[in-house]
């Protein structure tokens, strides 16, 4: 393998290219118009500019990817997170052209895409699920099975992710007027206008283990993060370790994810993601079948690069470790920086007039921009992930406290004054949180 296209952008295009670096590998960038002057397009070894902002025009568009592949004659296609990354129908194309995909096969990628699928595949592994339903299309067939369970109950897009297409409802008048709008915004980000219902988990812990599997039969978990910090059901901030977890329900989850990856003959870097109650009785949600935007908290506390591991796996050669040699060490938190309203939470682009990252010890910035660039409307708002390490979850917090008071950024709105509120929160400083957190301290200020 000498060259990988990276069917992204912005900062996860940054975070594969340095590996990439590290390991002597070439790198073809793809941008839309909107992004020509984004550091990735520079760092990569070429680029090709392959449509118009938005992303169905362009990094959506499996053709003219393919076609650039093509041109250059790269030997693999890294697909980041999100966009392409969990679409069976790329991955197909991807191997139908001789080029190696890094990621798992197009199979799993389908079977988990599909929530439904992926609920009764975990069932048949003997991993607890969430009380939920088969596929439904009719509000009247949603509202007879929410009765059945009791609400509250989460409606959720059978292709879905990243909090679309998700609505928590209280009874059968919320159900209804949810039903239409959130089957529309599935239709429209999935294709995919199929909903489920599933029971509602009050104050739960959102826990997700790191897996990575490879083609000998090898599988491992490294270990969990806690994800909890949501707002709109989209995480804000993680961590690893989890505050919350006792050793014992760390083994069990740990194994839980083991016994989801084996069942599937999972190969590649992936993530299963669980809900968890108060007294740590844990279900399973849906498992992510590419690298996780929160991976360097991982890689912090294992010390392991997870883009050099999918690459290799990708490859053909067996995992570097053994379930018994992955030891955790010290805690690590990722806070994703936002350009946007840290109140309203509404998206600000625009440009960023000057962007200045303090440099304190335990901090490693994986960002998207510079000074100078444009954020633009038609993506996802995130700047950069600060991703801040210490010996204990003390330090850690201390120096997350210390960062978000000396960093500055201007000309567009941010949520780091969110984050300077959060650290220093008594209940998140003793790790008491759950899902519905963040809503209850901003309805607080």
């Amino acid at each position: 393998m000498k060259k990988i296209l990276i069917a992204n952008r912005g900062e996860i295009a940054e975070r594969i290219i340095r590996t990439c670096n590290k390991l002597d590998l070439e790198t073809v960038a793809v941008y839309s118009s909107a992004d020509k002057d984004l550091p990735y397009v520079r760092q990569a070894t070429a680029a090709y500019e392959i449509g118009d902002p938005p992303a169905a025009k362009s990094y959506l568009n499996q053709e003219e990817i393919l076609r650039v592949a093509k041109e250059e004659n790269v030997d693999a296609i890294h697909p980041g997170y999100g966009f392409l990354s969990e679409n069976a129908s790329f991955v197909r194309k991807i191997r139908e052209q001789g080029i190696t995909f890094i990621g798992p096969s197009a199979e799993v990628v389908e079977a988990m895409g599909d929530k439904i699928t992926a609920r009764k595949t975990m069932q048949e592994a003997g991993v607890p699920v969430v009380p939920g339903s088969g596929e439904i299309v009719d509000v009247t067939e949603a509202i007879a099975y929410a009765n059945e369970i009791t609400y509250p109950i989460m409606l959720k897009a059978a292709a879905g992710g990243g909090g679309i297409g998700m609505q928590r409802c209280e009874n059968d008048q919320e159900l209804e007027k949810a039903f239409v709008s959130s089957q529309n915004r599935a239709k429209a980000y999935f294709g995919n206008g199929a909903m489920f219902v599933e029971k509602f988990i009050d104050d739960a812990r959102h826990i997700e283990v790191q897996i990575v599997g490879d083609s000998h039969g090898n599988v491992v978990h490294l270990y969990e993060r806690d994800c909890s910090i949501q707002r709109r059901n989209q995480k804000v901030l993680e961590e690893t370790p989890s505050p919350f977890l006792s050793e014992k329900t760390r083994h069990q989850i740990g194994e839980a994810a083991l016994l989801a990856a084996k069942h599937v003959n999972y190969t590649n870097a992936g993530t299963v993601e669980f809900v968890m109650d108060q007294e740590e009785n844990f279900y399973f949600l849906e498992m992510n079948t590419r690298l996780q935007v929160e991976h360097p908290i991982t890689e912090e506390t294992i010390g392991v690069d997870l883009v050099e591991w999918q690459i290799n796996v990708a490859k053909g050669e067996a995992l570097p470790l053994k379930q018994e040699d992955i030891k955790p060490s010290g805690h690590s938190i990722e806070h994703r920086l936002y350009a946007e309203d840290p109140t309203s939470f509404m998206p600000s682009p625009g440009k960023i007039e000057a962007l200045q990252f303090p440099e304190i010890e335990g901090v490693r910035i994986d960002s998207g921009y510079e000074s100078g660039s444009t954020v633009s409307p038609f993506y996802d708002p995130m700047i950069a992930k600060i991703i801040v390490s210490g010996a204990s979850r003390e330090e850690a917090i201390k120096r997350s406290i210390d960062f978000f008071t000396a960093f500055s950024l201007t000309g567009i709105k941010h949520n780091g004054p969110l984050f300077t509120q959060l650290l220093k929160e008594n209940n998140f400083q003793q790790g008491n949180y759950s899902t519905s957190y963040l809503a209850k301290i901003l309805v607080k200020k």
